[in-house]
């Protein structure tokens, strides 16, 4: 019997789709989501995967934020391998203080690139238009559609393969601070599929609601309903669904409420001296007013490396600090690119966060919620979930420690 298509990509192999697959990333998708919501009765299609097809707690890439993990899940592993490892970055080369919008760090292909150019019709839509330019690369000229819900407005059939994206859906594209940001990118997958316009699926979404209300909340119960109610909408319509996310999501307060931070650029330069070293937060994007750019995993760049062993062991004493790594240890521990590495990381406790300086960071914009975020080996436990039971259980069973980059693999090659 001759074997299907594929692709080959980073050691591993993918059947090209035999009927429509979507994978969704469900940013920030806390596993506490999914069991409040099976448990309260509000996302009953998720809950059939859980029963009837496949599911299980798997983990994301370290840091735990969403640019190393998308990359991750379109590339199918670790940042080692496809050098992303931030939302934003100290150029060792340069020095020069950097934002992560395009795909000018990607090291090698993807998935979606591949299978573009295998013949595949692809569609990846996402919330956010800096993962966009990411996402979609090696795109270009393969008649694929990619397109984020953010700037769905001024999307050309040249760069994103689809125009007139409000018309065509029916609405205009949704504030960028908003649920319906990547309930926009669910209906436009929906509406793709209804109209037989792709064969493989990538919905990356936002994770807005997560960072601001927690499990079971009235806010989040209501996200969550909407997304379930658009996953059955794409299984009715005959696609193989497959669901992870890209990190969890912890509270980070203290009993009364106040957010629980370590500025760590101030404490370094207490002891040492004004600029004796970077605190670089890799969760800085261009959404940070629902978290203040803080998050539980920080590089720190050191002026006279002689002290870096110092400041290492000073960090190891600090009560929010879960680990201090220097740059080596770190890259090994958590598949990182080693070259990309600041002279040590540093990673909070579950309930903390790390910031560089405090006057760096606005606090005004999260004083409306108890703030809640990301970033370290607290959030790496997501669900994976998949519409259908696989092939072979007993195979599945044995895969060992699933990653959240699995995902493809699973909806592919395991989907019955």
């Amino acid at each position: 019997m001759k074997s299907p298509p594929s692709i080959d990509l980073h050691g591993r192999t993918y059947e090209v789709p035999r009927e429509p697959t979507v994978v969704i990333c469900v940013d920030g998708f806390d596993p506490e989501y999914l069991l409040q919501g099976i448990g309260a009765g509000i996302i009953p299609h998720l809950a059939s995967f859980v029963n009837n097809g496949f599911h299980i707690m798997a983990h994301s890439c370290m840091p735990s934020f969403t640019n190393p993990n998308n990359v991750s899940i379109i590339t199918g592993s670790p940042p080692a391998v496809h050098g992303i490892a931030g939302n934003f970055f100290l150029d060792n080369d340069t020095g020069e203080e950097k934002m992560v919008t395009d795909d000018t760090l990607l090291r090698g292909d993807t998935i979606l690139q591949m299978m573009a150019q295998r013949g595949v019709r692809v569609a990846a839509i996402t919330a956010k238009d800096k993962l966009r330019r990411i996402l979609s690369h090696g795109l270009q000229g393969t008649g694929a559609i990619c397109f984020s819900s953010e700037f769905a407005g001024s999307c050309t059939l040249e760069e994103h393969g689809i125009e007139n994206v409000e018309m065509w859906l029916g609405r205009k594209a949704p504030p960028q601070y908003s649920g319906d940001l990547s309930l926009y990118v669910l209906d436009a997958g929906i509406k793709l599929l209804a109209e037989d316009r792709a064969d493989l699926f990538y919905l990356t979404l936002s994770d807005y609601i997560q960072h601001k209300h927690a499990p079971n909340s009235p806010e989040a119960n209501t996200f969550f309903k909407a997304l379930d109610e658009r996953v059955g909408r794409l299984v009715e319509l005959g696609a193989v669904v497959a669901v992870t996310g890209d990190h969890g999501m912890s509270d980070k307060c203290d009993d009364p409420g106040n957010p629980n931070i370590l500025f760590l650029e101030d404490v370094l330069s207490s002891k040492w001296g004004p600029r004796s070293a970077r605190v670089i937060c890799p969760i800085t994007d261009p959404f940070v007013r629902h978290h203040g750019a803080l998050g539980s995993f920080v590089r720190v760049h050191v002026k006279e490396k002689a002290h870096v062993g110092d400041m290492i062991e000073l960090c190891k004493t600090l009560p929010q600090v879960e680990l201090a790594l220097d740059a080596c240890e770190a890259a090994k521990l958590f598949e990182l690119p080693l070259d990309r590495e600041g002279d040590f990381v540093v990673v909070s406790t579950k309930n903390s966060v790390i910031g560089s300086c405090e006057i760096e960071h606005d606090l005004s914009t999260v004083k409306d919620h108890r703030l809640r975020s990301h970033g370290g080996l607290s959030e790496q436990e997501i669900p994976l979930l998949l519409s259908r039971p696989p092939r072979n259980l007993g195979l599945v069973e044995k895969h060992g420690r699933w990653k959240n980059y699995d995902v493809f693999d699973l909806a592919l090659n395991w989907a019955s």
